[in-house]
């Protein structure tokens, strides 16, 4: 799908993503889609290689109450709102615990923490503390991070490109599936994630895919994925690519 690109090393991508103040864009297409867009990115775009390999394992396990509180907070629209998961890169077997929130101000918060890859699929105690700290700020009362348990697992495989010149950073996820604690899965072999991340100027990726007429989409691999697995949950934020993304032809069981 990637088209032979020199490479880019981690401490390089990172230094470049350092200086962006970073806008955020998702975009959701078909392999072939994906395929024949970025058949046509800049010759001097680069490809994140480690030790030989452009393409790299990544797996989340995300922790909700019993009622997913998490889920329902980011599917109603809740200003308040937070997202607690684990994310491996399953090749070098690092795993982090990431605490997303949004307060009352709408400021969205993100930290991490190094994790045991071992337990990357449970919330241990030094996990609680750390998300019951992150947590505080939200004033959620009747939250008790005893209540947090493994709730839905993602899965996909990452390419990371950075584009020339300060025109951003790009990531291409998939082979993307999803896994219920009860052994539930699903798993959409046709569908690519595309998520730029570029400065105050558009980035070159963006306009890239906005000349084939491919517009940002609001998707979440949680909520969208949770949504998809459990059609009895509140779905209004992601029905267009639900329907247009998920439908039964594009699923593999």
């Amino acid at each position: 799908m990637i088209p032979r690109l020199d490479p880019v090393g981690l401490d390089e991508l990172v230094a470049e993503a350092a200086l962006l103040t970073r806008v955020d864009r998702k975009y959701v297409m078909t392999v072939d889609e994906a395929a024949s867009v970025l058949s046509e990115l800049p010759s001097q775009t680069r490809v994140l290689t480690l030790e030989g390999r452009r393409s790299f394992a990544y797996e989340s396990y995300y922790f909700d109450t019993a009622d997913l509180l998490s889920f329902r907070m980011a599917a109603l629209g809740r200003r308040r709102r937070f997202k607690l998961r684990t994310r491996s890169y399953v090749d070098s077997e690092d795993a982090f615990l990431e605490l997303k929130t949004r307060g009352a101000r709408s400021a969205t918060v993100k930290e991490r923490i190094g994790y045991e890859f071992s337990a990357r699929d449970e919330l241990t105690a030094r996990g609680r503390e750390y998300a019951a700290l992150g947590l505080e700020s939200l004033s959620l009362r009747d939250l008790d991070t005893t209540d947090l348990v493994p709730t839905l697992a993602t899965r996909y495989d990452r390419t990371t490109l950075l584009a020339p010149r300060g025109g951003g950073r790009a990531t291409i996820d998939t082979s993307l599936s999803w896994e219920l604690a009860d052994g539930q899965q699903l798993h959409v072999p046709g569908l690519v994630i595309v998520e730029t991340k570029s400065g105050l100027r558009t980035g070159d990726t963006d306009r890239l895919l906005w000349r084939h007429g491919i517009r940002p989409s609001t998707i979440s691999k949680y909520g969208t994925g949770l949504a998809a697995l459990r059609p009895d949950l509140p779905s209004n934020k992601w029905a267009r690519v639900l329907r247009r993304r998920f439908h039964p032809a594009a699923i593999a069981v």
